[in-house]
């Protein structure tokens, strides 16, 4: 077996043990990438040297007796729409082209005082706007099950990284299902957490009400470990959710329990209905029944509003995005055009050269939404259907402990199918838009392959910071699926 094989959480362990060293480690991944990264294009930025220089500080740490967390030594990628001191934070646009940030996020920050090696930034959407990471200004991500394939978005790039042995876990961003779907592309596992539970300062803004920042990674335990670290309380972000204060659990680890004996789990009828892939649905239900067995008690039930949930998500984080991305201009740092005469020709010239189509397609949406006249009709609209949306979950978990269903309704789409049809990649989202609009926790796990050989995930759903109930219920999963197939070349 080689390093890249095994599990965070046992990399980790084998370091402090002194059966592998961290240099080991950065090296494993770095021959990885060399050998992969040309048909996968996962990095956007990779910086080597520096790299290998923290590996031996962290092994002298190590050695001392100073940096013993769970991950310690362990080498993590981060999204390129997350901040990293030092290191180029581009959100993998053109008009973030040499942004260099002076501050990292402080889920990096509490990564790095675990001991995590930051080995570089991964390829994503465009402002995270996509949901296949073809959108990104540089290059498209490819999925390493089969590289016809997307490996899903925004987060493809993390999610591709993980799968592929390029890292042994990566950070994600959720604004509609950004960390799970590719999580459920790529075969691995991905969490969006409660909203406030990870600090959103240094994640460069999508849609501010629905930006989540969670793990990426090859198993639950991995999962729960990662998400254990970063959910700190932050006083620099005013939506950050002091859980510890208020009563709410942030020792996830505690939840890797293989038991769901009088687990009550719902699956929406919707959500195995009309335009769910066969092979999908039949993998899904397979897992419920996999849990039920285990004791668990499983029902299909109407959660109602489905249908609903991706125009009123598409109009709110289009809107919340026209004010986010005003703020790139030219002016203070990024991209500004070479040619122009005035401040207002210099304003349009930079943004039509420096944001992508999709980026600009959700821009103008926003800005309609939100102008004088449209606003009752559209945003106004959109904030109703959320809270019904949110209600309806509310009165869902009064009866179920977890819902159950598909991540996404198919398995990864060739590469160039999706940006056909923006509408049809819209509604690739429809499972996961939800848990957003709802602030929910939600994890998906992989359950199956399709006829193809390419990966299907099963979404669980939990009531706010019930993380603990997703992680045992996500942890019993696994342990009766057994080891997931490694990746085999698609036809």
């Amino acid at each position: 077996m080689q390093i890249t094989d095994i599990s965070a959480v046992e990399l980790s362990r084998k370091i402090k043990a002194g059966e592998i060293k961290v240099l080991d480690a950065a090296k494993a991944v770095l021959e990885k990438i060399d050998a992969l990264e040309g048909q996968i294009n996962s990095f956007v930025t990779l910086d080597r040297e520096a790299l290998l220089k923290k590996a031996e500080e962290l092994q002298i740490k190590i050695d001392k007796g100073e940096c013993n967390g769970p991950l310690a030594g362990v080498p993590i990628a981060i999204k390129d729409n997350i901040c990293t001191q030092g290191m180029l934070t581009t959100c993998s646009s053109k008009i973030l082209h040499n942004f260099i940030p002076e501050f990292s996020a402080q889920a990096v920050i509490d990564l790095e005082k675990a001991g995590a090696l930051i080995i570089g930034k991964t390829n994503m959407d465009e402002f995270a706007m996509g949901s296949t990471t073809e959108t990104s200004a540089y290059k498209v991500t490819k999925n390493p099950w089969n590289t016809d394939h997307v490996p899903g978005g925004s987060s493809g790039g993390s999610a591709a990284a993980v799968a592929a042995g390029e890292c042994f876990a990566a950070l994600g961003s959720d604004t509609g299902g950004s960390i799970r779907q590719p999580a459920s592309f790529c075969g691995v596992v991905g969490m969006k957490p409660t909203y406030g539970t990870i600090s959103r300062y240094g994640l460069i803004a999508y849609g501010s009400s629905l930006d989540q920042i969670g793990p990426i990674t090859k198993n639950v335990e991995d999962c729960a470990t990662m998400l254990e670290l970063i959910s700190t309380y932050d006083e620099k972000d005013s939506t950050s959710m002091d859980r510890v204060a208020h009563g709410y659990a942030t020792d996830f680890t505690s939840a890797l329990v293989e038991d769901v004996k009088g687990f009550r789990i719902g699956i929406p009828k919707d959500y195995i209905g009309e335009g769910v892939d066969p092979q999908v649905r039949d993998s899904i239900l397979k897992a419920a029944k996999a849990l039920e067995e285990k004791g668990a008690i499983v029902e299909e039930f109407e959660l109602g509003l489905v249908e609903y949930a991706v125009p009123a998500y598409y109009v709110i984080a289009s809107a919340e995005a026209s004010s986010n991305l005003s703020r790139f201009d030219g002016i203070k740092y990024g991209y500004r055009t070479e040619d122009y005469s005035g401040l207002h020709n210099m304003y349009k010239k930079t943004r039509s050269e420096g944001f992508g189509p999709e980026v600009k397609r959700r821009i103008m949406l926003g800005s309609f939404v939100l102008s004088s006249g449209f606003y009752d009709a559209y945003y106004l609209k959109a904030l109703k259907t959320k809270a019904l949306i949110k209600q309806a979950f509310t009165d869902s978990f009064k009866k179920y402990d977890m819902i159950l269903g598909p991540t996404a309704p198919t398995t990864a789409p060739r590469i160039g199918e999706s940006l056909q049809d923006p509408i049809k990649m819209y509604l690739s989202d429809i499972f996961t838009i939800s848990v957003n609009l709802a602030g929910l926790p939600a994890i998906s796990v992989p359950c199956g392959l399709d006829e193809k050989g390419l990966p299907i995930g099963v979404q669980m759903i939990a009531d706010s910071f019930e993380e603990k109930k997703l992680i045992q219920a996500a942890y019993t999963y696994e342990k009766i699926r057994g080891s997931f197939p490694t990746i085999q070349k698609g036809e």
